[in-house]
């Protein structure tokens, strides 16, 4: 911890005020801050916090950046997608405790119990012994579960999966677009430093061409 504050210490001085423009020399500092937190009573398991600077690694990689640029990219595509998911939620579990309520209280009875035994049933997980149970009473209940398969797991999940994957690969783009940038400046500069470097040499030798060419005294 000592050698985490005197780091963060000299980033400070060296950087001055601009330090604080750093959203990652920020993050250093809350969790060093909350690092020296005494370790008593409640406070004592934010101590554990100071494992998160594993994070930066993250800062340092170019292609962990990329994915995490791509992430924060998919943020608002993944926040509508994520309400049209929660109204699909919503109807089909009150459709389910409208139907299934008196044929099996224990995953429909209510509205919260029907909630989370369709998100179970959307997971994949023991979703066939409920249907199978449910069946017994009304033969159809699979048409219903079937629908709430295909709608859930197959269509919003995978809409979720290609937003991700088109944000991630608009940041690639991003990314090869500035480095490509980068590397066009530095050619363009090369270039004019050479271009100088050609008059200069043209003015020397016309100046010593000249000077050879003056009679001797």
């Amino acid at each position: 911890l000592a050698i985490f504050v005197v780091e963060l210490a000299g980033r400070f001085v060296y950087r001055g005020v601009s330090f604080f423009k750093d959203p990652w020399a920020v993050f250093d500092l809350i969790v060093i801050a909350i690092a020296l937190i005494p370790a008593s009573h409640s406070f004592s398991v934010l101590r554990a916090l100071r494992i998160l600077r594993v994070l930066r690694l993250i800062s340092m990689v170019g292609k962990l950046r990329v994915v995490v640029q791509g992430l924060l990219g998919a943020v608002p595509g993944l926040m509508s997608s994520g309400a049209i998911l929660v109204i699909i939620f919503y109807v089909f579990a009150v459709m389910a405790t409208k139907l299934f309520a008196v044929a099996d209280p224990a995953h429909f009875g209510s509205l919260p119990t029907s909630l989370f035994t369709l998100f179970q049933i959307m997971t994949l997980e023991g979703w066939a012994d409920i249907v199978r149970n449910l069946m017994t009473v009304i033969p159809l209940a699979w048409v219903f579960f079937i629908a709430w398969i295909l709608a859930s797991t197959f269509t919003m999940l995978n809409l979720f999966i290609g937003i991700i994957v088109n944000a991630m690969q608009t940041a690639h783009d991003a990314e090869e677009e500035e480095t490509r940038r980068q590397q066009t400046a530095t050619h363009e500069g090369l270039a004019s430093q050479m271009a100088r470097l050609e008059a200069e040499i043209r003015l020397l030798r016309t100046a010593v061409e000249s000077r050879a060419a003056e009679p001797r005294r």
